[in-house]
């Protein structure tokens, strides 16, 4: 049913058995890395329940339209996103619910919203499926706001409920789901998916993606380039191997447009590349810029590298507060050069 759709097999055959069998729950929560295909699976699960698969292809937020519309979005007053609550439904029975505004977030208005939505039968066949992305950005009250339909959901309602951390969910939540952790892809697997899409430096999309095949399909590498150059200036700051006038120059060209949590992804990944320096392994991320990352992997110890992912993850904490990215990012830096030898 799902051939197009490449790994996480057993999951598939769990899906495939519930349709042959008539079983499905009203609430699937499809948890795990961020570009797996987690909604992608959704869309493939909903078109054999619905068909029409061109119609809810048509909801993919990565197409090009679909991104221009969200942009816009972030553009828009608070007042009249309140009044038009964000959802995408090309085809009549399925409905995607995803983040909305600057801070990209599920709101309580879009839940009332589908709440409003759920109560109508299908136009064809016997089930709607509303697909709510990335739930794990829903505030309390929109959590709460959705608890209320999954205490009693219509009998035609299907919900599926994606995140990339299960955990930021209410327990309650959790409970009411059916849950399905999606891993990330092996290095053959995602060798075989870059080579059909015939995408451009395969290698270097298979090393940062992270067995996330829509994270090597979206990577802009030009893009990805620039925000790595500054990462390393901060990094290389931070440890003291460059003067704090180098970290100020970068921080001054810092793109209005990138958000923070841009900056921090790749951060992450230059983190890791240097734990995995320091222990004689291989498999880089970043295993073009190995010459930058070994002087730093020799000059910092394993409890700095500690300290910098604690405060990578406080700041992506932060972000759906909106804080201003270079900030938040100069604290760092003093904050680590503190820390350095």
């Amino acid at each position: 049913m799902f051939e197009d759709f490449f790994g996480n097999h057993r999951i598939r055959a769990i899906l495939e058995r519930m349709i042959e069998q008539d079983r499905i729950p009203h609430t699937l929560l499809f948890h795990g890395p961020e570009g797996v295909g987690k909604a992608t699976l959704a869309r493939r699960f909903a078109a054999v329940l619905l068909g029409d698969p061109e119609k809810i292809e048509q909801d993919d937020l990565s197409r090009p339209e679909n991104r221009e519309r969200l942009a816009e979005r972030e553009k828009m007053p608070a007042d009249r996103r309140v009044e038009d609550p964000l959802l995408f439904a090309s085809h009549p029975d399925f409905i995607t619910f995803p983040p909305d505004g600057p801070l990209r977030q599920i709101s309580i208005h879009q839940m009332r919203r589908l709440k409003d939505l759920a109560q109508y039968k299908p136009h064809h066949g016997r089930r709607r499926v509303f697909l709510i992305d990335r739930f794990d950005r829903a505030n309390e009250n929109a959590e709460n706001s959705l608890l209320k339909i999954l205490e009693e959901p219509p009998e035609h309602l299907l919900l599926i409920l994606t995140a990339e951390n299960v955990y930021d969910l209410l327990p309650t939540i959790r409970s009411r789901s059916v849950q399905f952790h999606f891993a990330p892809l092996s290095p053959e697997e995602m060798r075989e998916f870059v080579r059909r899409r015939g995408l451009d430096e395969p290698e270097r999309r298979v090393a940062l993606a992270g067995g996330c095949p829509g994270a090597a399909v979206s990577l802009d590498l030009a893009a990805y380039d620039l925000r790595r150059e500054t990462m390393l200036g901060l990094l290389e700051t931070s440890a003291r191997s460059a003067k704090f006038t180098v970290w100020a120059g970068l921080a001054e060209e810092l793109s209005a447009g990138d958000k923070l949590d841009d900056y921090l992804k790749v951060l992450y990944l230059l983190l890791e590349d240097l734990v995995l320096i320091q222990q004689g392994q291989g498999g880089l991320h970043n295993f073009d810029v190995r010459d930058r990352l070994e002087p730093l992997a020799e000059r910092v110890g394993f409890d700095w590298i500690r300290a910098a992912l604690e405060k990578t993850d406080e700041l992506m904490q932060l972000v759906r507060r909106n804080i201003q990215k270079t900030i938040a990012l100069d604290a760092m830096v003093l904050g680590l050069r503190s820390l350095a030898r």
